[in-house]
């Protein structure tokens, strides 16, 4: 039984190597033009730019400062983490080559993750009438703002070689 599933998996890795074409420069080029990269820090800006109209529409809405601040500590739970992974996926050792990587990628999600809950930690001792609600909503908001980033991302105009 094993034998033959070994022999199943030899002939689908030898298919998908027969399909495989690597691509020329101008199919790279074509293709990163086609889908540009969106930079981290634009992510970030979103995220602080959201974070703040949150916070303030929270604040505006109900009239109770507490709550806008509570909103706005959630907001900067997600961008302060978000900003330390964009400096650490940025950094000039982040690119020496595709294992460190794929290994600086999972070591600062780490720190982010990290750092957001000893955020969330801190909170009732940095924030006085601490409203958990509007703290979260602060945050998932501004976590999910990182989609509205990478939308809204403009597209490179189409070269046409004429």
């Amino acid at each position: 039984m094993k034998t033959i599933a070994r022999q199943e998996d030899t002939e689908v890795a030898e298919d998908l190597d027969a399909e495989f074409k690597p691509l020329t420069a101008d199919e790279a080029r074509e293709l990163r033009a086609k889908n540009p990269s969106v930079s981290p820090w634009r992510v970030v800006a979103g995220q602080l730019v959201v974070g703040l109209v949150v916070a303030l529409a929270i604040w505006g809405l109900t009239g109770r400062q507490n709550l806008g601040w509570s909103a706005a500590y959630g907001a900067i739970a997600v961008v302060i983490p978000s900003a330390v992974f964009a400096r650490g996926l940025t950094g000039r050792f982040s690119s020496l080559n595709p294992g460190t990587a794929v290994f600086g990628f999972f070591l600062w999600e780490m720190v982010k993750m990290a750092l957001s809950v000893a955020m969330l930690i801190a909170a009732p001792r940095l924030i006085t009438a601490l409203s958990w609600p509007a703290m979260l909503v602060g945050l998932v908001v501004t976590m999910k703002a990182a989609w509205l980033a990478v939308m809204l991302t403009p597209r490179r105009p189409k070269h046409r070689d004429e």
